[in-house]
């Protein structure tokens, strides 16, 4: 920790500013693991003093990091190295739940359950389920959680018609559908990315402001009717979202 934090090194000319250049010292020890999971960096006025750079200068190199994901700051306690979250590979042409994502990987799955409840529908569940103003809608919101890890958050808006007893959903609601004989058979989904909000962001145990994945999907019925109005938010360093694709026949080919 000494050598991490002397005072050698650090340049006032070419080597970028001195909050930068401690950035990339500190981010450097945490990719070749000198800095592990779990370690605990020295308080603001310590590494001050250790590297001879101002307080000013500590703090802006060290929120960088702490808005990158790689430190996490906990009051009363100090600043640490984040936990290592290894990525999950999603596939888009899957029509799975998260449970039975994480089965298919051989991990556990969990809910932190934040609402189940019926409730008059918002503007926009109205046109996404295609409901009349006076209908109800089910609403399912949680943090799903593998091996104690926040992964995303949930919500979920369904008519009143396909699922009445919100509360009767415990782990999976694709399977409570499936058993009322109401799962869905294909979706729409929308990806983009969003920065996390300072809710979000406790939910989820990240910095707020950092980067994730926001999935809108609408699922239907054989018939085609709307089934599920899902909004999710996932930590974007912990997934990866992956597609096949595959060229297109020859006849319909534009040529070059």
């Amino acid at each position: 920790m000494d050598h991490l934090f002397s005072p050698e090194g650090f340049d006032d000319t070419g080597a970028g500013p001195l909050y930068v250049q401690l950035h990339r010292r500190i981010a450097e020890a945490i990719a070749s693991g000198r800095l592990k999971p779990g370690d605990s960096l020295p308080a603001e006025r310590e590494m001050a003093a250790m590297t001879g750079l101002s307080r000013v200068t500590v703090r802006k190199g060290v929120e960088a990091l702490v808005t990158s994901g790689q430190l996490v700051q906990r009051r009363g306690s100090g600043t640490f190295v984040a936990p290592k979250v290894e990525k999950l590979e999603q596939a888009l042409s899957l029509l799975t739940s998260f449970t039975e994502d994480m089965r298919r990987r051989g991990l556990n799955s969990e809910s932190r359950w934040l609402s189940r409840a019926l409730q008059s529908p918002s503007p926009e569940e109205v046109m996404a389920l295609g409901l009349a103003a006076d209908e109800r809608v089910a609403r399912l919101e949680r943090v799903r959680t593998s091996d104690g890890l926040p992964l995303a958050i949930e919500r979920a808006s369904l008519p009143q018609a396909i699922l009445p007893e919100p509360e009767r959903v415990t782990t999976s609601l694709y399977a409570e559908l499936q058993a009322r004989g109401l799962r869905p058979v294909r979706a729409v989904q929308r990806i983009s990315a969003v920065n996390v909000t300072p809710r979000d962001a406790e939910l989820l145990d990240v910095p707020a402001g950092v980067a994730g994945l926001r999935i809108e999907r609408i699922s239907y019925l054989p018939g085609g009717k709307v089934v599920e109005f899902t909004r999710s938010l996932y930590r974007g360093d912990a997934y990866d979202f992956a597609v096949e694709l595959k060229l297109a026949p020859e006849g319909e080919r534009k040529a070059e």
